[in-house]
């Protein structure tokens, strides 16, 4: 009875599983997938067990752990509010563990571990094998996925590229382009009173910038003229839930070897993301070949600055290599602006009282442009100058990201064993993950009014922001490993938040309706966000 209780549950979970709109598993796959489930999940208790009778003799020596807030598999119950689950947890610790087959992981909210994993001990904690291993299949050798020699190369040219006047001027136009196809299609919405899913419009207009940026070449998802592109994008998509389902299904290697259910869903979408990029690759290795040796088109997006270097770094560049690094930075770019412009429209939509706020700024700072000016116009007049002036709005996507991170979790695996700051310790190859969702909600950090969006609490007594420790932010990581692309991400945020609070209000389209996260690596919206857009005058 109780074990076929057990195959009841994993049968549900099996249900759960991420798939994508346009593909299906068989009846018999999903019946062999939950007898792999429940083979996984007998052998998960059997390795628990033995987990806990080990731990009980370490107990006998000096060493302390943090408390047990349970296993891996109450990620698995919770998958669907994995940090609210988490969040629940810091609120009585600061930092706990949960138990899983191999390794203990610990999760924690306190900046001071933070600042000890991300600066102080920086070479003891890194991506490992572990998360190597979940994220390879898509993410590759790339940036967020590799440590070492590979992480410093890409580091290194990186820190270059963003540094480079060239590319920023060239992000600029291209972010002030995407932005007026974005508005145009918003003034369509508003004019017809038509309900739209502004992130979903968000998603393929950063995907658009992100992709030129990096690529050079115009993927036009937004105005869906481009089929292969728009395939790509919703692919990429997918694969990054897929992949963030491999924290918590047990089986999932199982399953990729056996290439059934959502392993088997995976490799198809990588499929297309592989034969689209590397087409693309293939074309601006012709390209640049053709161009003059001190061209200024050789140097404008990301993916020629790697083929430049890779005519004279040590580090063997492949067109796969090139792959990897060029995905990681889209993830980067594209996801987590997306995302933050999302929640912040729903954050306004929440707070009319803070969007008129942000709409009179935006005004006071334009006013030069002239009551009547055009969407094209305003956003062609949006300097650097003008858009760093604008501090209301600047703490205002702050709050946003503070609340509603684009990456909510990151892990990191423990190189040896090591002493935490709070006394306790960890072990060679435990996971320590820092929740920068769940530190966003913990009143010992951000005071009592810690859930509330408040963009005041980031301006100082003159209006002027005022950054916080990235330790108690980490929205951008900190350390060695902080986000190269922060400014050029914040400057993407200001020009879209500007051009849109400018020209439009916004209204939830349904009130009633409760507005989720969707979990995977980022933290999307999930089923979107739907919304009317209303003229303003």
């Amino acid at each position: 009875m109780q074990k076929l209780c057990i195959f009841n549950y994993i049968h549900s979970q099996v249900a759960m599983e991420p798939q994508s709109n346009t593909s299906s598993v068989s009846h018999s796959q999903s019946l062999f997938s939950s007898l792999v489930l429940l083979l996984a999940f007998l052998i998960l208790n059997f390795l628990l067990i033995w987990k806990l009778t080990k731990l009980a003799i370490k107990r006998k020596k000096n060493n302390k752990y943090h408390p047990v807030a349970g296993s891996i598999f109450h990620h698995l119950v919770n998958f669907r509010r994995l940090h609210d689950f988490s969040t629940d947890q810091a609120h009585k610790h600061k930092t706990f563990r949960l138990l899983s087959p191999l390794r203990s992981e610990v999760y924690t909210a306190d900046p001071a571990i933070v600042e000890y994993i991300l600066k102080t001990n920086f070479s003891n904690y890194g991506k490992g094998e572990y998360n190597y291993c979940n994220m390879k299949d898509l993410l590759g050798d790339g940036i967020f996925a590799v440590d070492g020699v590979k992480w410093q190369h890409q580091r290194k040219v990186a820190s270059i590229d963003f540094s480079r006047r060239i590319l920023r001027d060239y992000s600029t136009q291209t972010f002030r382009d995407n932005v007026k196809k974005l508005a145009v299609l918003i003034w369509e919405a508003a004019i017809t009173n038509t309900r739209i899913d502004i992130q979903d419009l968000l998603m393929k207009s950063t995907m658009d910038s992100i992709f030129q940026v990096a690529f050079g070449v115009e993927l036009n998802c937004i105005t869906a003229s481009n089929r292969e592109g728009r395939e790509f994008a919703e692919a990429f998509d997918d694969a990054s839930n897929l992949i963030t389902w491999r924290y918590v299904d047990i089986s999932w290697k199982i399953k990729k070897l056996l290439n059934i259910g959502c392993e088997a869903v995976l490799k198809k979408k990588i499929r297309i993301v592989d034969k689209f990029i590397y087409k693309i690759i293939s074309s601006k290795i012709e390209q640049i070949s053709k161009l003059q040796h001190d061209s200024e088109l050789k140097r404008q997006d990301m993916l020629s600055r790697f083929l430049l270097e890779s005519e004279k770094d040590p580090v063997n560049i492949t067109p796969r290599y090139l792959r990897d690094i060029i995905l990681n930075f889209m993830i980067a770019g594209k996801d987590t602006t997306a995302i933050t412009l999302s929640w912040f429209i729903y954050v306004l939509c929440k707070n009319p009282h803070i969007e008129e706020k942000i709409a009179e700024e935006v005004m006071t700072a334009t006013k030069e442009f002239g009551e009547n000016v055009s969407i094209s116009e305003f956003a062609e007049k949006m300097t650097d100058e003008i858009i760093n002036s604008m501090h209301y709005l600047h703490a205002s996507l702050t709050e946003t990201l503070r609340l509603y991170p684009g990456i909510p979790l990151d892990p990191k695996i423990c190189f040896s064993d090591d002493t935490l700051p709070d006394g306790f310790n960890v072990r060679e190859g435990d996971m320590v993950a820092y929740m920068p969702y769940a530190m966003a909600r913990m009143k010992f950090i951000w005071g009592k009014d810690a859930e509330v969006f408040w963009p005041e609490r980031w301006l100082g007594d003159d209006g002027v922001f005022t950054p916080e420790s990235p330790f108690k932010f980490p929205a951008f990581q900190a350390g060695p490993r902080e986000c190269l692309g922060k400014e050029f991400a914040y400057r993407q945020m200001k020009i879209f938040a500007a051009v849109l609070v400018r020209f439009f209000k916004f209204k939830l389209g349904d009130e009633e309706k409760p507005v989720k996260y969707r979990t995977m690596l980022t933290l999307q919206i999930d089923h979107g966000l739907h919304i009317h857009a209303i003229l303003r005058k």
